[in-house]
């Protein structure tokens, strides 16, 4: 049966039509009723409609038009950033982490928690708490668990732990692809990240230690391997007390073992890295197919005295240019190459003699006191006394780091002090120089600078994980939660480093932050019509949203993907 429109000169009609077979078995077709013209047919049928649909059990629908009052609206969640990021995750290959927690005990889908920690870093840092309210305002995709709890997070934590070295073999080979075999540049550096709490536990890394802001205070250390292109290469977690000099050759061994297909290492490091034991076991380090691992390696500033008679006869060669100029001598079967900058130099002999005229002036007004004092003068204020003189005095010659140039004379019993000339023209000597040491032979002495000042990327990628990512303060008690904590965070930096690789490459302009931001436009959203089922779909992609994601070489989100609210 079915509906059939026939017309009669000018006018239209609608009949209900059947179909059957005569005697013969032949198909005809006979009108059961005429419905009416179809020029006067509007809403009349509407309950013949209803009706019919009543019978096969399904509900009627009105006809009534849809207004405001029908719709319910649940509140839109951001969509963009956490699609983009999941997909770049699955495309690098940390997806490959379910393999190694699906054949362990867990009964939680540890790779999908450690994901959501990971992104949050990105997206909105925040502590494990503080994930679970932020999972309330995304729509995750490719999240096929229905609760996160606060514990469930930090059993996934655990479970990294638990399985750190499998976790850093996947890690390992999905960076190895984005590592240049040939010649692979290795920037190593330390930093400290700071850690409350008043308790300790055994094996804590949380000590007190010099912290890079200048104070003591309770941190760990974290060591950071990146290659010339910022790529995150390792990382590990050391007790805040460690001295960063110790910390050299086992992460070299380790970043060896990790990427065996590199033909040819240079390592670069920075002042506080370098030991003479650290020079004898790296010349003893070689790559899997026995080349000699390279190293160019500051020297520091407290040991450039010994260096003095090498750095003399250069002084004259070095000081005749307006620019940066390199020299180069041997140095314990090493090239000692020396950078001097004429303008850094000139600035800073400057500010030390500015220092010593007004510690001078500083220390000729006290004893001019002292000494109308001891004539009987008499004026308003505490008496001042030699031996304050001489306390006071110290104290600001230390604070200008003046203490080798000007010598109080604790001794005494008047307040004195003396300059040494030749601490001072030491000083002198060394001010606008670089010292590095280095085996690499095939480099000029200016391509060893510039490779080993390549190496503030490093401290760029520190600032990412100190403010982008708020790798601190951290507040977990635990030293394994400490390394699961500085883990999700560093796996955090290789996803923003990469962003940052792709959208350089696009010519975009757009640093990863921004182009987070932006790419927040995109959301999920979700509506009823009364009180049916709630219909879910994605807000149409803007024109500068479209590009970034041109540029991260991410598809478009779209309605068909499976998506969590949480």
């Amino acid at each position: 049966m079915h509906v059939k429109v026939t017309t009669s000169g000018s006018r239209r009609y609608v009949q209900l039509v059947e179909s059957f077979r005569d005697e013969a078995g032949r198909v005809k077709k006979r009108t059961v009723a005429t419905l009416g013209r179809a020029d006067q047919i509007n809403q009349e049928l509407d309950a013949v409609i209803n009706g019919l649909i009543k019978v096969t059990g399904r509900e009627a629908s009105s006809s009534d038009p849809i207004t405001a009052n029908d719709l319910l609206f649940e509140s839109a969640r951001n969509l963009g950033h956490v699609w983009t990021l999941t997909q770049i995750w699955n495309e690098l290959g940390f997806s490959n982490l379910r393999r190694i927690f699906r054949r362990t005990r867990h009964t939680i889908d540890v790779e999908a928690l450690i994901r959501i920690m990971v992104l949050n870093r990105l997206c909105d840092p925040d502590s494990k708490l503080g994930v679970l309210r932020w999972l309330q305002t995304v729509a995750l995709p490719d999240i096929h668990v229905q609760v996160v709890t606060h514990q469930h997070l930090l059993r996934s934590m655990d479970a990294l732990m638990d399985h750190q070295d499998a976790v850093d073999d996947v890690v390992s080979g999905l960076l190895r692809p984005l590592v240049d075999s040939e010649v692979t540049l290795a920037f190593y550096d330390m930093t400290t990240i700071r850690a409350e709490g008043l308790c300790h536990v055994e094996g804590d890394v949380r000590q007190f230690g010099m912290a890079k802001e200048g104070l003591i205070a309770r941190q760990f250390m974290l060591g950071v391997v990146q290659s010339a292109d910022g790529l995150p290469l390792y990382h590990e977690v050391f007790d805040g007390n460690t001295a960063e000099a110790k910390t050299l050759l086992p992460i070299v061994k380790k970043v060896m073992q990790r990427f065996p297909h590199l033909r040819r290492l240079v390592l670069v490091a920075d002042r506080g890295l370098l030991s003479l034991d650290n020079l004898e076991e790296l010349r003893k380090l070689t790559l899997s197919d026995k080349q000699e691992l390279e190293f160019i390696l500051a020297v520091p500033g407290r040991r450039y005295s010994e260096f003095v008679e090498l750095l003399q006869p250069l002084q004259s060669v070095l000081s005749t240019s307006d620019s940066e100029r390199c020299a180069e001598v041997p140095w314990n079967d090493l090239r000692l190459i020396v950078a001097h900058n004429p303008i850094t130099s000139q600035e800073q002999q400057q500010k030390r003699r500015s220092s010593i005229e007004e510690l001078q002036a500083q220390a000729n007004a006290w004893v001019g006191k002292l000494d109308a004092q001891d004539q009987g003068s008499k004026k308003r204020g505490r008496k001042l006394s030699d031996s304050g003189a001489k306390a006071r005095f110290y104290h600001e010659v230390r604070e200008s780091h003046l203490g080798n140039i000007i010598k109080v004379n604790m001794q005494d019993d008047l307040f004195s002090y003396t300059i040494n000339e030749n601490a001072l023209k030491l000083a002198e000597l060394m001010d606008g120089k670089l010292l590095v040491v280095t085996n690499v032979k095939d480099l000029e002495p200016q391509a060893v600078i510039e490779r080993y000042k390549s190496l503030a990327d490093i401290e760029r990628g520190f600032k990412v994980l100190k403010s982008e990512l708020e790798i601190g303060p951290v507040y977990h008690r635990l030293p394994e939660r400490i390394r699961a904590h500085a883990s999700i965070c560093f796996m955090a930096l290789i996803l923003h480093r990469v962003m940052r690789m792709r959208l350089k490459s696009g010519d975009s302009g757009l640093s990863p932050e921004r182009a987070l931001q932006l790419l927040r436009r995109i959301q999920h959203h979700r509506v009823s019509i009364r009180g049916a089922e709630p219909v879910s779909g994605v807000s149409s992609v803007d024109k500068e949203a479209a590009v970034v994601l041109k540029d991260l070489r991410v598809k478009q989100p779209s309605q068909n993907q499976q998506l969590s609210l949480l």
